[in-house]
């Protein structure tokens, strides 16, 4: 059983999707992740975007501890409306609409959304099934998205290899807990001088 960590809803306990249609991010994996996103102080005030949500249990913990507002975007229909019941959750401790959930493909929810939809923290947790060029192509479709300063956080099977990074994105750190791994990446040189005009 998962739950809200920390912040606003903490020690909330989280709805959960049925069956195996997801593989939802460990409590362990959680707050280690969180506690370094939180070094990293990219949490507070943040506009937040969780990709491949499942029960949208990153995207509502930075809700929790926050985040100005949060997009979850999930298309199986059971896992939106676990994803919607859990960012109710937030948005009634919270007092405000914090948490949105959009049930789309996320390849779809990137393509149709405006140009001027920025984001500062990114969490991708795709299937572990989608192939590497799938992934790749999400990536290079969130660089416009990207805040200067912006966090990318792709959780993939520790045997998966290391994603590819396209232009104006790149790693800065990686982390392995069991069978989970976790790649951090931001925008690069590319990307920041492009949102600058330079």
């Amino acid at each position: 059983m998962s739950r809200i960590i920390a912040g606003a809803a903490g020690g909330s306990t989280l709805n959960s999707v049925p069956g195996n249609l997801t593989r939802p991010t460990t409590d362990r994996v959680k707050e280690a992740l969180f506690s370094r996103l939180d070094a990293f102080n990219v949490i507070a005030g943040a506009r937040v975007l969780d990709l491949y949500a499942g029960s949208g249990s990153l995207g509502v913990e930075s809700g929790s501890r926050g985040a100005d507002c949060v997009d979850l975007v999930e298309f199986d229909a059971k896992a939106s409306a676990v994803c919607q019941r859990n960012a109710d959750l937030v948005n009634t401790v919270t007092g405000r609409k914090v948490v949105s959930v959009h049930r789309s493909k996320v390849e779809s929810f990137l393509d149709r959304t405006a140009d001027s939809a920025i984001w500062d923290l990114v969490f991708l947790d795709p299937p572990y099934p989608l192939d590497e060029p799938a992934l790749a192509a999400v990536l290079a479709k969130l660089v416009p998205h990207l805040g200067e300063g912006a966090v990318v956080v792709v959780e993939r099977s520790s045997r998966s290899p290391e994603p590819a990074w396209p232009e104006g994105m790149e790693r800065f750190a990686e982390k392995k807990y069991g069978e989970t791994r976790l790649w951090f990446a931001e925008p690069g040189v590319e990307a920041v001088d492009l949102e600058a005009g330079d």
